[in-house]
């Protein structure tokens, strides 16, 4: 079977995703994690648009990436100047990207409408800028913008923008869906109309050329008509990493990949890369200051999640019932939440997931049931507190030690005229049982004291192992609005480093307590699982 080319524009196209901007370093550090993933092309940007481009480019010159082939990006020379001219293209030639990507109109209505020039000056623009980049020594891949919309207005006058593209030497001809509106069905056909007509004009001198798709999610359907290109003969699908782009975002290369992967049996990278899918899909949303999707298929938190007591009891005994792959081929694992409506099942499974025998440790898992079922009353949300669940069971099969404990907090708030509002936590806290650390920290707002003034107390122990761990979201809940402002608070810290993503949980009627009380455990997981790992090596 055909090896499916992977090509990677998270650090071009993802980046023009709103709230999504990476520095020339964060670039550089997506690039390496995308070759070691086993991307085949990865597209930097756009060299002679702007200086933070350039620099990526002139830093990625001296990379040596394994698996992948670095691509400039581009347009067709500008009318009215001959393409030697150009500097866009000067610049593709200059960066030191063995590959460029250059697109081009391929819509009579763009055409018209936007550049404003004749159809067949559009057609030279086309063939002329790809020949001047193949004198160059340059592998050329062509980006049939608007395509499938082109197409369906004007068939013949689309197949012409590729015929040009083709006769000026390109290697590749990317069909784009740039409006994301063209249907699966509709990219398959047309694919397969493309196809036919390559075959009537292709020339020896010329060789064979690849097609390949790229989609964007304006209609939710990015993915499978990357999919349906496949099918149809495609060889090359250009995606982001969690689908980060315009508008919808573009296809998402981490759910793409699993499906031709697993699904469709396609060799398009190692058994051994798939499972680097989830770390570099948090890697990118972490570097992108973005709250990674829970529900994003195969990567997400909770694509292999199972709540329901029947379910739960299923997978422990044959997990295909519930689990359409094994999660850790792409890296994730399987997670059962419990809640107040959780059976026997989950809570076995939760326990001996946590390396604890309750029948061992003399605990019936009917006794957790009705403590989490008593917590939950007084407004505890498990399913949604990982974090402090597994402190919760350790608990109660008397296995928790707890590797600090509080003595006392103080938090004072002051605000005046001059300055904003700032906030100064004072703690007392035992370490191990044995060493006492008074420390003192100020902070944005009172969590922001504790978390600062917890991380010094702790660091004079723990020196160094908590930098990587911060908090990614904070969530506040008024349980019942009834008691006005002495109403119990529920608070959820969801926290992560590097590799992984935690939540905890705190409930009281004094938010600044909720809030202690979710932001000690999210410490305590973390500090637990580094013990743990200790004793594993």
């Amino acid at each position: 079977m055909e090896t499916i080319l992977l090509y990677d524009t998270t650090l071009r196209d993802g980046t023009q995703g709103e709230k999504i901007n990476f520095t020339a370093l964060d670039k550089l550090k997506i690039a390496r994690k995308l070759d070691d993933l086993g991307i085949h092309y990865i597209e930097g940007g756009w060299p002679g648009a702007n200086d933070k481009d350039r620099d990526f480019f002139e830093t990625a010159r001296h990379e040596k990436f394994k698996n992948a082939r670095m691509v400039a990006f581009g347009a067709t020379h500008k009318f009215g100047i001959k393409a030697e001219e150009d500097r866009h293209l000067n610049a593709i030639i200059n960066c030191g990207a063995p590959v460029g990507t250059i697109f081009g109109k391929t819509w009579d209505l763009q055409v018209k409408k936007i550049l404003r020039i004749k159809l067949k000056e559009n057609l030279d623009l086309i063939r002329e800028s790809v020949e001047y980049l193949k004198a160059h020594r340059l592998e050329i891949q062509y980006d049939a913008e608007h395509f499938f919309d082109g197409y369906k207005d004007n068939s013949a006058y689309a197949l012409q923008t590729l015929t040009a593209a083709y006769e000026g030497g390109a290697d590749a001809l990317i069909l784009c869906d740039t409006n994301g509106g063209t249907l699966p069905h509709e990219v398959e056909a047309i694919i397969g109309e493309v196809r036919r007509h390559l075959k009537k004009i292709r020339r020896d001198k010329n060789g064979d050329v690849s097609i390949g798709i790229h989609c964007h999610n304006d209609s939710g359907l990015a993915v499978a008509s990357s999919i349906a290109a496949v099918r149809a003969g495609a060889v090359i699908v250009q995606g982001t990493i969690n689908g980060y782009g315009e508008r919808c975002g573009n296809a998402d290369l981490t759910n793409i990949i699993p499906v031709l992967k697993l699904k469709m049996g396609y060799p398009c990278i190692s058994d051994e890369n798939l499972a680097k899918l989830r770390k570099v899909s948090l890697y990118v949303s972490e570097t992108a200051n973005m709250m990674p999707l829970d529900s994003r298929p195969f990567v997400g938190k909770s694509a292999f999640a199972h709540k329901g007591g029947l379910h739960v009891n299923a997978i422990m005994k044959e997990p295909r019932t519930y689990e359409h792959v094994n999660p850790e081929l792409v890296g994730n694992r399987r997670r059962v939440l419990v809640s107040d409506m959780s059976g026997k099942s989950n809570i076995e499974y939760k326990a001996r997931e946590l390396g604890i025998d309750l029948e061992k440790n003399g605990i019936d898992s009917r006794e957790i049931i009705s403590e989490i079922k008593r917590l939950e009353q007084g407004g505890y949300q498990f399913e949604a507190a990982d974090g402090s669940f597994q402190i919760l069971v350790e608990k109660l099969s008397k296995k928790f030690k707890p590797l600090f404990d509080l003595e006392s907090f103080r938090v004072t708030i002051e605000k005046n005229k001059d300055r904003p509002c700032y906030s100064h936590a004072t703690i007392k806290i035992s370490v191990q049982g044995e060493v006492e650390e008074i420390t003192a920290a100020e902070g944005h707002g009172p969590v922001s004291a504790l978390d600062n003034a917890l991380r010094k107390a702790l660091n004079h122990v723990y020196a160094n192992v908590l930098d990587p761990v911060h908090l990614v979201d904070f969530k506040v809940r008024v349980l019942d609005g009834r008691d006005g402002t002495g109403a119990k608070v529920r608070v959820l810290i969801e926290s992560r480093d590097e590799d992984s993503i935690w939540s905890t949980i705190g409930v009281s009627e004094d938010i600044i307590e909720a809030s202690w009380q979710a932001l000690a455990d999210s410490f305590q997981y973390k500090l637990d699982k580094i013990e743990k790992d200790k004793i594993k090596k």
